[in-house]
């Protein structure tokens, strides 16, 4: 014969469980929602790693680039150490320091392109009025053979693609000057971690 619960005790079992399985509810809700939060802060932690890594890298690179503005000053006012880095041959020393001047500007356009001070579309607008002075334009011509060894796909790389291009278009069309070169679209990449060296850092 069947055992007989009381009513009573069968509603106070009933609410035990109730009240238990309400409690490991309660339990795993927590626990989820800690979870969550605890994905959620090291989402964050790993978003300002992040972002100190990247300002870390450009403030080094900046750094890096004072130093080599700083050696082509010297060159620039001595033709002793000019004679030391440069890679050009039989130049009048006026001519070498336009030559390393050439290359201090447009080093300056692309460091920055390279820290976000330029988007894409301001650095070709300055590329098109440098590409239109004709000494810039010897310099680049001059220059052609070191930029061989650029990694391809660096940005340094592709922005003197676009710089080949200017000049050569410049040379067809020097008129419509502001149209030369590609449109605003496609901009490379700017660089990480991987990619440090100084801009226009090919010798002149």
């Amino acid at each position: 014969m069947a055992t007989q619960i009381p009513a009573a005790r069968a509603s106070r079992i009933g609410s035990a469980l109730a009240a238990g399985l309400g409690l490991i509810r309660t339990l795993f809700t927590r626990a989820g929602t800690r979870r969550r939060r605890q994905e959620e802060i090291l989402g964050d932690l790993l978003r300002q790693l992040t972002l100190m890594t990247e300002e870390i890298h450009r403030a080094n690179l900046i750094q890096q680039y004072r130093l080599t503005l700083d050696q082509m000053d010297r060159a620039i006012d001595d033709p002793a150490l000019a004679d030391a880095g440069s890679t050009l041959t039989g130049l009048p020393v006026a001519k070498r320091r336009q030559m390393i001047f050439a290359n201090r500007e447009y080093g300056s356009l692309l460091m920055s392109y390279r820290v976000g001070l330029y988007d894409w579309d301001e650095l070709l607008g300055h590329l098109r009025v440098l590409c239109r002075n004709k000494l810039f334009a010897e310099y680049w011509d001059r220059t052609a053979e070191h930029r061989r060894s650029l990694p391809e796909g660096s940005v340094e790389a592709k922005v003197g693609a676009v710089v080949d291009v200017m000049i050569e278009e410049l040379a067809d069309d020097p008129e419509e000057w502001w149209v030369v070169g590609p449109s605003s679209s496609g901009p490379p990449p700017r660089p990480g971690a991987g990619e440090s060296g100084p801009p226009g850092g090919h010798q002149s």
